[in-house]
């Protein structure tokens, strides 16, 4: 086992194997599927003797302490902080739509990319997150779904929480393995983003999962990309759609690229011609996000009425363009705000999230 503190959803199965040395072989099926089939926490597993449930909650605990947690006002978007075993904190998103549920996920606490815009970029990088802790955000997210008012079955996982999901590969592909394998989340509903980490995108082209590519693009021109997004200068457009192109030609996904919307500085027509030609080369989707408001950047999210402007422009360039709702402004539902805004609540009791029923989140 790695060094970090062994946890529920970290432990691979032949750990587990090695844990329950002293069961019966069929305490390991019990036990796994339970986790990931059921969604149980270990002391809903009453398959199980009662002793070892209290074993296994000893020997292998939950990886994420609950700090706070926001709802929006229509109920349909929560927002998780969290608190790990070092203190170091991580945020999930649970967005629930009329048929399903999607979770953004956090790969990382903090952020090494510094993207100036984003607030979990202005916190600078912590540390990578481990795949128990990648993986547990799914879980209790999906839980949470299961018995809302409307229940809901998770089927969508995005990593575009904190973090550059490329930038902590192996962690984040071990966990994309585990959700898929275990959780049963169909490959065609696992989107990992990144700002352009070009080895990264060249890596996930050779995995044998073919999971969608969502490239946090920003800007359609060298120069306002390097600022926008520092990584740029390494891998500059010009690489970046070639790795793309490679991309696309192996997995034979779609392709889509995130573009906050940030009033007069990426919202001008000449912005959305230069997006327009890059996006077309590739068949490449666009998901155009009204900037949440983050305190520290100077700059705020384009007028509605601009958004669906630079809309209509993609798609009379012959783009398929779309505006993300807008989810969660109320409860700081931007990737790490609600770790600046709430940096008091590091000391709050924690909030019981387990629900009392299994779950599945199979496609």
């Amino acid at each position: 086992m790695s060094t970090h503190p062994p946890s529920r959803y970290g432990i691979t199965r032949d750990e587990l194997a090695e844990a329950l040395a002293d069961q019966p072989r069929y305490r390991l099926d019990q036990v796994w599927d339970g986790w990931y089939g059921q969604l149980r926490p270990t002391s809903d597993l009453t398959t199980l003797p009662k002793a070892l449930r209290s074993r296994l909650d000893d020997l292998l605990p939950t990886a994420l302490a609950p700090v706070t947690r926001s709802v929006s006002d229509d109920g349909d978007t929560t927002k998780f902080l969290w608190r790990l075993h070092d203190g170091a904190t991580v945020e999930t998103v649970l967005m629930l739509y009329p048929d399903r549920a999607t979770v953004c996920v956090s790969t990382q606490a903090g952020c090494a990319m510094a993207c100036g815009f984003c607030a979990t970029g202005q916190a600078g990088f912590e540390r990578h997150l481990h795949v128990g802790e990648i993986v547990e955000q799914v879980i209790v997210a999906a839980q949470l779904a299961a018995v809302a008012t409307t229940p809901r079955r998770v089927s969508n996982i995005v990593f575009m929480g904190m973090g550059e999901p490329l930038a902590n590969y192996d962690n984040t592909w071990s966990a994309v393995e585990r959700l898929n394998g275990d959780v049963g989340i169909s490959a065609r509903h696992l989107t990992v983003s990144t700002v352009g980490i070009v080895p990264g995108i060249r890596r996930l082209a050779l995995e044998a999962l073919p999971v969608n590519l969502a490239v946090s693009l920003h800007a359609a021109n060298d120069d306002l990309r390097n600022e926008l997004v520092p990584i740029n200068r390494r891998y500059p457009l010009a690489v970046l759609a070639e790795a793309c192109r490679d991309y696309l030609a192996v997995k034979n996904r779609r392709l889509s690229f995130e573009w906050a919307m940030i009033d007069g500085v990426n919202d001008r027509d000449s912005d959305a011609a230069e997006l327009a030609a890059y996006a077309r080369a590739l068949r490449a989707h666009v998901n155009l996000i009204p900037l949440n408001p983050t305190p520290g950047y100077p700059t705020v999210g384009s007028s509605p009425q601009r958004v669906r402007a630079f809309r209509d422009r993609l798609v009379d360039a012959g783009v398929n363009a779309t505006i993300r709702a807008n989810r969660g402004t109320e409860i700081d539902a931007a990737c790490g705000q609600l770790s600046t805004r709430h940096g008091d609540a590091l000391s709050a009791s924690p909030v019981v999230l387990a629900p009392t029923r299994p779950v599945s989140l199979t496609d």
